[in-house]
């Protein structure tokens, strides 16, 4: 007898789910334990089991849709069995259904009915050893992907662990390996583009295997091979060619054939695209010349006399700039997004403190006279911080709207900046590890940020954040909360200056510290007193190990 799922309640705070992804499609075999679906609720994505065993014979609520808790969300059973009643039909199986679906379900009869038929038809619709790839879910906060390259092309055999693409993510970018076995017979994101979680990525089949059904069937985007084509037939990029060694042979409203790959190599290389020669239709300049282009010894010794200036022209000529645009990378474009919801939700201000690093330098230094070790001052930081923080709660602590979150672990973020952005390893428990322990711990994450080898779980869970300029020449800066933190703390460079002590102008080594607080969370009085913590841990080292 079928028997009605419903959507659960996950969370005290839950009220209703949201299905990431299906795992089973209609009319799939069901098995007590399997995987039916992903839920995303109010605090994370979770995996949903199935208690029963049968046939999927319907699905309530579509991939990426919402529903609120105890509303239906499967129905399984046996295969071809009649869930007419259940779906609103009126049969005497309606018992099955609780009172509150029943006039949801009689309105959506109809609906529910076309659903059914179309999934069917879909599943129908993909041929024998074809597999539909779709853009996978990288992370919990992972709502689209960018393929940043594809390493495998259509028509290219793929074996089970290949690395089918480069995928970037919100947090970082990951190699995304295949698990089938087969050719690659579409791409359905060109490189350098994005497109939505569970979009169709790609289509793995045998050689030859027509896919135009399953794309009429939902699939979006052209095949790699027509967009390559089309990119070179877009509309013709043009170019004065004054600047040419043959500029005489020239009018100056003539314009260069070449396609915008072709152009944009050529801007990476430097190459005067005038003294190209096209190999493409009516001679327009194609990727594959430039690959090819080799400067002759007339056009180089050209180029050379050119730059030269004549010393009987009086006036002096200026090369003309060129504006140039840089496409914004999903991790870019998060970050902007994220950081102007923390400055227009969070109301921040911001302590600033002038710390006395002498003892902390003598003791960097007995530290680092040891064997195998090397520290940082950012080190130093980091573990005071840590320390700090296990004094005041308060600080290690989110906004949660009707309540505040006291976190248990200390998990400090470490600011690091990347070539198309900034990312924030974390380090887990950071008051429970040793100099050596986060020196090393920040290094590898710090390299592999660089290289984008992090991955999401690296860079999720922190409850503070560190942000240091200091290695820069920065004396003084502020920084944007990393919500759901509720403070960051910016670290200036050690300088060296005239202080007071012990009533004499002496030469003194200082830094300055900068605490952005949501007032949200972190009154005036808690952040003063948590800097207080913080200066005397930096000024005592000896402090830290009681």
């Amino acid at each position: 007898m079928a028997e009605v799922i419903t959507m659960p309640r996950l969370s005290d705070t839950m009220t209703e789910g949201k299905v990431a992804k299906w795992h089973k499609n209609v009319g799939d075999a069901v098995n007590e334990g399997d995987i039916l679906a992903e839920i995303e609720t109010d605090k994370a994505v979770q995996d949903f089991e199935s208690e029963l065993k049968g046939t999927l014979l319907y699905i309530g609520t579509r991939e990426g849709e919402s529903a609120p808790v105890d509303s239906v969300l499967a129905i399984i059973g046996n295969e071809g069995e009649d869930i007419s009643g259940l779906t609103g039909g009126g049969s005497s199986t309606d018992s099955n259904v609780p009172e509150e679906f029943k006039t949801e379900n009689e309105n959506t009869a109809v609906e529910t009915s076309e659903t059914v038929e179309t999934q069917s038809a879909e599943s129908a619709e993909i041929p024998e050893g074809v597999e539909v790839i779709t853009m996978p879910r990288l992370s919990d906060t992972m709502t689209e992907g960018k393929v940043a390259k594809w390493n495998k092309n259509v028509g290219d055999a793929v074996k089970e662990g290949d690395l089918l693409a480069e995928i970037e993510t919100d947090k970082a970018v990951q190699d995304f390996e295949s698990e089938f076995d087969g050719t690659l017979l579409y791409q359905g994101v060109a490189e350098g583009e994005g497109s939505p979680v569970d979009s169709v990525l790609a289509i793995i089949g045998p050689a030859g295997t027509d896919v135009s059904g399953i794309l009429s069937g939902g699939g979006k985007g052209k095949p790699a091979a027509q967009k390559e084509e089309a990119s070179e037939k877009e509309e013709t990029s043009t170019v004065s060619p004054a600047a040419s060694s043959e500029s005489s042979d020239n009018d100056l409203g003539d314009r260069i054939a070449i396609s915008p790959l072709a152009r944009k190599m050529a801007e990476e290389k430097g190459i005067d695209i005038s003294a190209v020669k096209g190999s493409g239709e009516n001679g327009r300049i194609v990727k594959k010349d430039i690959e090819n282009y080799q400067p002759s010894e007339k056009s180089a010794g050209s180029e050379t006399a050119a730059a030269a200036p004549k010393a009987a022209q009086p006036a002096m000529n200026f090369i003309q700039g060129e504006d140039s645009e840089t496409p914004n990378s999903q991790v870019r474009t998060i970050i902007a997004k994220r950081l102007s919801e923390s400055k227009f939700t969070a109301p921040h201000y911001y302590l600033i403190i002038e710390v006395n690093m002498d003892k902390a330098i003598q003791a960097r230094k007995e530290i680092n006279s040891l064997p195998d070790t090397r520290i940082s001052f950012n080190d130093m930081v980091i573990k005071a911080t840590a320390m700090a923080l296990r004094k005041h709660p308060q600080v290690n602590s989110s906004w949660k709207e009707d309540r505040i979150l006291h976190h248990g672990n200390i998990n400090v973020g470490v600011a690091v900046a990347v070539p198309d952005g900034l990312v924030v390893p974390v380090l887990k428990n950071a008051d429970q590890m040793n100099y050596t322990q986060i020196s090393a711990a920040v290094k590898d994450m710090a390299g592999r940020a660089k290289s984008r080898g992090l991955k999401a779980n690296e860079m999720e869970g922190s409850t503070f954040s560190v942000s240091n300029l200091g290695m820069y020449g920065i004396d003084t800066f502020t920084s944007i909360i990393n919500q759901p933190n509720s403070a960051i703390l910016s670290v200036g460079a050690i300088v060296e200056k005239p202080i007071v002590k012990d009533g004499q102008i002496v030469v003194g080594n200082t830094m300055k510290l900068s605490l952005a607080c949501d007032h949200r969370v972190v009154d005036g009085a808690t952040g003063a007193e948590f800097l207080q913590t913080l200066r005397t841990y930096l000024e005592q080292p000896l402090t830290l190990l009681l």
